[in-house]
């Protein structure tokens, strides 16, 4: 044994005596290692108090996952369960202190009960099952309170992720000019076979009514994220740009009067690419393009929109979440019916969008990508965004400003 280790376990047993005096809030390491020996646990003494230097106010918030995940990663399953049910006790015995510190009873929830989105648990027995990673559970008087702690705002991220989306944006605006140069003659290389195409006969309001769904669906969202007290698509554009311009397809009907212009200088495209973003690529706004078919822009958008109202909404508002799904589903039926785009490029967009918002949010509420590096490489900017986040965002809601005052009372 090493003169440093006999030294420390001499400490504790001088502590001893006066450990049950001490508050569990001050505990030392000396006091956190008398506890570990008298529970049954002293080969974790080293690594629990040597090494992490654990105190009575981080032992009592430990959670089976910081067991779990590194630094510790302990092993055994029946040492790490035997160890939480030891730390429940003692929790429950100093639920005054952890009420001082913001945390429930149960301290925090393991990890995986943070697949719930933010709802609430729907089950008070077990202890805090059902409740995502940023709630907990208090038991006063026998009755059970939930709770939801704070996420810190970081708007300088907020900026960031803005100044990203309008570069995306803008970028996409240039690509379809440059791809317009490039749509095939339709002379030449008439419209591919298309199974719904050509089984549907075209309906010619129907591309209005698409972007109408899509604008129904963006008021919805622009109030969810007004509203919402921990607000959160410009990758998807990103990767439309690669596939559009890579692959020029010919124009998917003969209603369309495309042809390959030429806007001459760097500036006269500058201009057109500014005219398209400023009307947001909606024909509505006067705007037309053609050659940016793969993959629909406008099914992205729907889809998208779609997704983060039912997301970022509780899981009872079935109202909403049902029109927002009608507005998604007939808008991509309503693209397809005006003959705007070939099928695939409807399904693609579809695929690709689903996907990308899936994986992104259970990396997130799973907290995956910090044990691996391989989603740090692949997902820089996940990375960047969702280092601080702890488990899903919960939905709350707020008026954000201070007046008029009946409706913060309203709404809060």
């Amino acid at each position: 044994m090493s003169r440093r280790q006999a030294n420390f376990n001499l400490q504790v047993e001088g502590a001893e005596m006066a450990c049950t005096q001490v508050s569990v809030r001050r505990w030392t390491t000396k006091h956190v290692a008398k506890w570990l020996k008298e529970e049954g646990f002293c080969d974790y003494v080293d690594l629990l108090c040597n090494r992490h230097r654990l105190d009575g106010t981080s032992l009592l918030t430990l959670t089976e996952y910081d067991l779990r995940s590194p630094p510790l990663e302990l092993k055994v399953l029946g040492d790490i369960k035997r160890l939480m049910v030891s730390l429940r006790k003692l929790q429950k015995q100093n639920s005054d202190v952890l009420e001082d510190l913001g945390l429930g009873c149960d301290g925090h929830v393991p990890q995986g009960d943070w697949l719930r989105n933010g709802d609430s648990g729907r089950d008070c027995d077990g202890a805090g099952g059902g409740l995502s990673g940023e709630q907990y559970l208090q038991y006063s008087n026998g009755k059970c309170k939930q709770h939801t702690r704070r996420l810190d705002p970081e708007y300088w991220k907020t900026v960031v992720s803005s100044v990203y989306v309008v570069f995306v944006f803008g970028f996409t605006s240039f690509v379809m000019v440059i791809v317009h140069e490039r749509v095939p003659d339709m002379r030449t290389y008439p419209p591919l076979p298309d199974i719904f195409l050509d089984s549907v006969p075209r309906i010619p309001w129907a591309f209005a009514m698409a972007e109408a769904c899509g604008v129904i669906l963006c008021n919805i969202w622009l109030l969810v994220l007004l509203l919402h007290k921990h607000s959160l698509m410009g990758t998807v554009f990103m990767l439309r740009c690669v596939t559009m311009f890579v692959t020029s397809l010919s124009v998917p009907g003969q209603h369309l009067q495309c042809s390959g212009k030429i806007y001459g200088d760097m500036w006269a495209k500058l201009r057109r690419a500014v005219a398209i973003w400023s009307g947001f690529g909606m024909s509505l706004t006067g705007v037309h393009t053609c050659g940016d078919y793969m993959f629909s822009g406008h099914t992205v958008v729907l889809t998208m929109l779609n997704f983060f109202v039912t997301e970022y909404t509780p899981r009872t508002w079935n109202f909403i979440h049902t029109l927002s799904w009608v507005l998604n589903l007939f808008g991509i039926f309503f693209i397809l019916a005006a003959h705007e785009h070939y099928s695939i490029d409807v399904f693609i967009a579809f695929y690709i969008t689903t996907r990308l918002f899936l994986y992104y949010h259970t990396l997130a509420n799973t907290r995956a990508y910090q044990q691996s590096r391989r989603a740090r490489i692949w997902f820089p900017m996940f990375s960047f965004f969702e280092c601080n986040v702890n488990g899903p965002v919960p939905n709350e809601y707020g008026w954000p400003f201070s007046k008029p005052t009946f409706m913060r009372r309203l709404i809060g």
